[in-house]
């Protein structure tokens, strides 16, 4: 470890010397998402984009790298740091029914999936693969597939398993008839998060492997169920998103929310994890000028990374919903600067 010394000398001729050990840390990694997992290689032209976040279902047949998809091979193994997000969220309703498949000669049958989740009043509620039925066992061929295909890409990546605990429990979840409410369905999920972890590290991985579990980290209690020591020894990371959806919302401030609540509640091994910013933005109809804002955000986690407590180490811009770049070319404009500034530089 590097090491500095200084001596002093006063006026008498008196000296003093004192040592201290440092570690110099490395660029935070500026990323980005483009809108339905389509090919972002165009807009991070030209700029200092090193991270990129994807989505996949478990259900999906192509989960890695994902149907038509020869773009993310290049980004993965010219250095990109992927941060796949990989959901019991089954995307779309068409095909929910359950699925026989077979993976390196061996057949599984997985059942429909279970589970709603996202329970918000007078939507319509996405179907999910229940945590129950991940704890019985069901959904290991789902694992299997995955992992079959993720073997055949020659880099390793983040598995980030869900996208948000706390946007989907927020109303509860229902499975196979029984209801159950948010802290329930946070405790469930804490559980089958575990068994899905341990089924992964149990077989052989692409070096540079590493997990961690999602969070939108808008909920203070949520954010601490859904953490506990016994989860976060089995992770490599903490990770929470950050949007601006007010005039009122700074840089500063939507980053260090989570980071206060994991400060304050959470245990040393969760301490010890780095961060992932898988998702941050800003909402055009609050915040018009979206460059400006994106401008502040390189000093904020500047400063987070200052100051007690983990280190954001990737940050990945949504440009999708709430964080659409409106317009496109000033907000792209806005991220290669600010990429081009310390702490991603």
């Amino acid at each position: 470890m590097p090491r500095v010394t200084v001596t002093v000398r006063d006026n008498g001729g008196r000296t003093a010397t004192a040592t201290a050990d440092y570690a110099l840390a490395p660029p935070v990694l500026g990323g980005y998402y483009l809108a339905g997992n389509a090919d972002p290689t165009a807009d991070m032209a030209g700029g200092n984009f090193r991270s990129l976040t994807q989505y996949r279902s478990f259900a999906d047949g192509y989960t890695f790298p994902g149907y038509n998809k020869p773009w993310l091979l290049s980004l993965g193994r010219s250095g990109f740091a992927i941060n796949m997000v990989l959901e019991l969220k089954h995307y779309g309703t068409a095909t929910t029914a359950a699925q026989t498949f077979a993976v390196d000669g061996v057949s599984y049958t997985v059942p429909a999936p279970a589970m709603t989740i996202q329970q918000r009043p007078g939507t319509t509620w996405p179907k999910a693969y229940g945590y129950g039925q991940v704890l019985a066992g069901l959904c290991d061929g789902l694992f299997a597939r995955a992992l079959s295909q993720y073997r055949t890409m020659g880099f390793g990546v983040n598995i980030q398993l869900a996208s948000e605990l706390d946007t989907d429990h927020e109303f509860g979840t229902t499975e196979s008839g029984v209801s159950y409410g948010w802290a329930e369905s946070d405790a469930r999920a804490v559980q089958a998060m575990t068994y899905i972890v341990n089924w992964f590290r149990a077989r052989a991985l692409p070096a540079g492997t590493t997990f961690s579990v999602g969070s939108g980290g808008f909920d203070r209690a949520c954010f601490q169920r859904t953490h506990p020591e016994s989860l976060m020894a089995k992770l490599d990371f903490l990770q929470w998103n950050a949007y601006a959806t007010d005039p009122s919302h700074t840089a500063l401030a939507r980053f260090r929310r989570a980071k206060d609540w994991a400060v304050a509640d959470l245990g040393p091994v969760a301490l010890s994890r780095p961060v992932i910013i898988a998702e941050w933005g800003v909402r055009a109809a609050e915040i018009p000028d979206q460059a400006a804002w994106i401008a502040t955000v390189p000093a904020a986690v500047a400063r987070l990374n200052s100051e007690r407590g983990p280190r954001i180490v990737r940050t990945n811009y949504f440009n999708s919903s709430w964080g659409t770049l409106a317009p496109r070319t000033d907000g792209l404009a806005a991220l290669r600067a600010a990429y081009a500034t310390r702490p991603y530089v």
